[in-house]
C-alpha cells in the first residue's frame, strides 16, 4: 500500500456476525456480532473479547458481506450524544478469504463519501483537481446530491457519489453463475469486474435503487443544460479487481447511465485498499470503465 492515506480509523474491533437482524433489536439494520479483537491495549474496558454486542449494519446484509458468520471490522460507536443508540459499534468492513487470499471490502454506504472527499482534497478525483471550493449535500433539482462546487477553471459542478462492495470474476445474476464455475478456476484473485448496483429486488425487471436511477437522470438533465459539470464517481472499496462496469442485473439503470454518459455526465472510479488497522490507502482513478450494453470490453 504506497498510496496516499485517505482514512485512518482511531481503533477497529474484528468480529463475527452471529444473526441479523438482531434477537434483541429486530430492526435489520442491526446484528448480534462477537467480538474476536484483542482489546487489551484499548482505552475501552467495557468490551471484552468473545462478548457479544449489537453492532450497527448500514449496508444491511450487502449482499452476504454483513450476514450471519460473515467477519467483520467495526468502529466504536460515540452514544454519549445519543441515549436512544442501542448499538455500541458500527459495521464498517467485511473480511474475505478466497484464493488463499484474504481481502478487506468496505461495505458502510457512508465511507464512499468521506473517501470522496478526501479524494477531492488531495487531487486524487480524474480530471477534477484544484476546485475552487465546494459544498456537501447540495439540493439540486429534486436530488440531494453528495458535492457541489466550482472547478479550478471557474465552472460550477456536481459530484454525485456511489459505494461499490461488490465485485466478482463474471457479472451476471446469481442463479447463472455455476454456468461459469470451470472459467473462474482458472482467473486470478484480483481479475474481478466490480460492479453496481445490486440487492433485493422483488422482480427481476425492478430497479434495483430507484433512487440511484433518479439521481443518474437528474445528472443527465444538468449535464444537458451544458452550464454545470455533471459527474457521477464509484468508489471501488477493493483491491482484487481489473475494471468497473454498471450490472447487468439492472439493464434499466445500465441505459440510464449509458445514455447520461453520451449526453454529458462524466463517469469516474476511485480505487482504495483497506487493511485491518482500519486505514484506507488510495490505489487509482482509471480503472477501464464498462457501460456498453453490448460489449463489456468496450471501456471509455
Amino acid at each position: 500500500m504506497s498510496g496516499p492515506i485517505l482514512i485512518n480509523f482511531d481503533t477497529v474491533f474484528t468480529g463475527e456476525i452471529v444473526k441479523r437482524p438482531s434477537k434483541i433489536c429486530k430492526t435489520p439494520y442491526v446484528a448480534d456480532v462477537v467480538i474476536h479483537t484483542d482489546t487489551s491495549n484499548c482505552d475501552d474496558i467495557n468490551i471484552d473479547n468473545n462478548v457479544e454486542i449489537l453492532g450497527h449494519s448500514p449496508s444491511l446484509g450487502c449482499c452476504g458481506l454483513a450476514d450471519k458468520d460473515a467477519t467483520v471490522l467495526m468502529t466504536k460507536i460515540d452514544n454519549s450524544k445519543n441515549k436512544k443508540q442501542v448499538c455500541s459499534h458500527r459495521i464498517e468492513l467485511a473480511i474475505m478469504n478466497e484464493k488463499e487470499r484474504e481481502i478487506i471490502v468496505g461495505i458502510n454506504p457512508k465511507l464512499g463519501e468521506t473517501i470522496a472527499e478526501e479524494a477531492l482534497k488531495q487531487n486524487l478525483i480524474l480530471h477534477l483537481t484544484n476546485v475552487k471550493s465546494y459544498q456537501r449535500e447540495v439540493k439540486i433539482l429534486n436530488s440531494r446530491f453528495d458535492f457541489a462546487g466550482i472547478d479550478e477553471n471557474g465552472k460550477p459542478f456536481v459530484l454525485e457519489i456511489k459505494n461499490v462492495p461488490l465485485a466478482d470474476y463474471v457479472d451476471v445474476p446469481k442463479k447463472e453463475r455455476k454456468k461459469y464455475n470451470d472459467m473462474i478456476e482458472t482467473k486470478q484473485y484480483n481479475e474481478k469486474i466490480a460492479y453496481f448496483p445490486d440487492g433485493y429486488r422483488k422482480n427481476n425487471t425492478d430497479v434495483v435503487s430507484p433512487r440511484a436511477l433518479k439521481h443518474i437522470q437528474e445528472l443527465q438533465e444538468i449535464a444537458k443544460s451544458g452550464k454545470v459539470r455533471s459527474i457521477l464517481c464509484f468508489i471501488v472499496q477493493r483491491n482484487d479487481v481489473k475494471q468497473f462496469q454498471t450490472s447487468n442485473i439492472d439493464l434499466i439503470y445500465k441505459k440510464a447511465v449509458y445514455d447520461a454518459y453520451i449526453d454529458g455526465v462524466e463517469i469516474k472510479t476511485i480505487q482504495v485498499e483497506w487493511n485491518k488497522l482500519g486505514q484506507c490507502y488510495f490505489v487509482r482513478n482509471d480503472l477501464p470503465i464498462s457501460l456498453s450494453l453490448e460489449n463489456e470490453n468496450e471501456y471509455i
